[in-house]
């Protein structure tokens, strides 16, 4: 046995960041786009039963078929149709749209826990549907919704490692390249794994901030 090598990743510490600020942003810039989708959605399913069976397609697609089924879609496929985009593009849509189908269904549940008097409240005020929703409905749902989004954000954050197979240079395709060059996995693939518990972990953290934040400020109104 050769024992341990630390020098490995010493050596390989500026390729490990590179990829880690990759992956941050790549994950950040997913969630807010699979956030703006599932907040779409998840409203109008929640609107009638009409929106609810018009956007089921798109929500039981992407939760029903693999990510890496869909990145491959969208990288490979695509372009046999005319559609080419690059392998950063391609990434970001595909955890996007598969994101925002979970996502949708967190915020049309986090709305269904809104008491059904609040938004004939709101109608005898005079307020209109989107006046309710805005005003009235989203804000009681976001302290509902917001430990499972910051799980779908940790579960982004961890699948984000899938679109190394489009050759995106994030953490996982640079652990995979440090490993050809080095052959030593047990180093490259122990430090990979704690960098995601790290991420991981502050996003359970923020997770826990945020609650007590919307919390307190509820019991204030």
């Amino acid at each position: 046995m050769d024992g341990l090598r630390p020098d490995i990743l010493a050596n390989a510490a500026p390729l490990l960041i590179e990829g880690l600020w990759v992956t941050i942003k790549l994950s950040l810039v997913s969630f807010i786009c699979a956030l703006c989708i599932g907040l779409f959605v998840g409203v109008f399913r929640s609107k009638s039963d009409f929106h609810r069976k018009l956007l089921a397609p798109y929500v039981e697609v992407f939760r029903g078929t693999p990510l890496l089924i869909q990145l491959f879609f969208i990288y490979y496929g695509l372009p046999s149709i005319g559609f080419t985009l690059d392998n950063y593009a391609a990434g970001i849509i595909g955890l996007s749209l598969n994101g925002g189908a979970y996502i949708s269904e967190i915020i049309r549940g986090a709305l269904i826990s809104v008491c059904r008097g609040q938004m004939d409240a709101a109608y005898a005020l005079g307020f209109s549907w989107g006046r309710s929703m805005i005003h009235v409905i989203l804000p009681q749902a976001v302290s509902v919704a917001i430990p499972p989004l910051v799980n779908s954000f940790s579960a982004l954050l961890k699948e984000s490692s899938l679109v190394s197979v489009l050759a995106i240079t994030e953490l996982t395709r640079v652990s995979q390249l440090i490993y050809t060059r080095t052959f030593r996995a047990f180093e490259v693939y122990l430090a990979v794994g704690l960098l995601y518990l790290i991420m991981t972990y502050a996003a359970s953290r923020i997770s826990i901030y945020l609650e007590r934040t919307f919390h307190v400020s509820g019991r204030i109104r």
